[in-house]
């Protein structure tokens, strides 16, 4: 998504019967039976509603790629999209979407950082300013989410939303091992910065050199007077 700038917003979708038991064979025995009535209605509802849930909590359990409905990717306001979010979410609820607007998702993603000399993994919006929601794509869900307060519009290269891809929604979703994170780059060559481990403890120097695959720097220290390169890891030095 992020790679095809061309992508565009754009703003086109995709009686007898009231129940009353007779009383002209008992009153007592037509109230009991619309009670037994009323009891299996209840019943009936509350089991089609679990059923509802229990599908739904399936379909959070399968790939991204292979849930019901297709995944469009929506525009917001920058800084706005967990309010946006929030606020799609209550309109599903409100308007009875249930059926056709399944999940809305930020996509994040997991990054190392290293501050005070300590490594933390934390979490940042991989396409700010964007949304994924997974629906049926029809007037009245296009409706929905389009006029949700904080949505520019829905992305897609002509006039009408395009879904994305299964292969595209699978880079963007999935959850990619802590192990293999690469680190966020918060220093620069040039910067200088104090080393927080032995046998250079409080020293210090200045960024030479930047190796992010390794996450390595080279730092000039100064010992005896001279300035002496030194390689050290980026948990190994705290920004001044």
């Amino acid at each position: 998504m992020a790679e095809d700038q061309s992508l565009a917003v754009t703003d086109e979708p995709a009686s007898d019967e009231d129940g009353r038991a007779s009383v002209l064979n008992g009153e007592a025995t037509g109230d009991m039976d619309v009670a037994e009535a009323r009891l299996d209605s209840t019943e009936d509802t509350e089991a089609a509603d679990d059923g509802g849930a229990e599908a739904r909590e399936h379909d959070l359990e399968m790939p991204f790629s292979e849930r019901p409905g297709d995944w469009f990717v929506v525009h917001t306001y920058a800084g706005y999209e967990n309010k946006v979010k929030g606020s799609i979410l209550t309109r599903i609820n409100s308007m009875n979407m249930e059926e056709k607007i399944f999940e809305v998702v930020i996509p994040m993603e997991d990054v190392m950082e290293f501050k005070g000399g300590k490594k933390q993994v934390v979490q940042k919006k991989v396409f700010p300013g964007y949304l994924l929601v997974r629906m049926y794509l029809e007037d009245d869900s296009w409706y929905v989410v389009r006029n949700t307060p904080g949505v520019t519009g829905f992305v897609g290269s002509g006039a009408k939303p395009i879904p994305l891809a299964p292969k595209e929604v699978e880079k963007i979703l999935r959850v990619k091992p802590v192990e293999k994170l690469k680190p966020r780059l918060e220093f620069e060559e040039g910067e200088s910065v104090r080393v927080v481990t032995e046998p250079f403890s409080n020293f210090t120097g200045t960024i030479s050199e930047i190796n992010v695959d390794q996450s390595k720097l080279k730092v000039l220290v100064n010992v005896f007077g001279r300035e002496t390169p030194v390689e050290l890891s980026f948990e190994q030095v705290a920004k001044l």
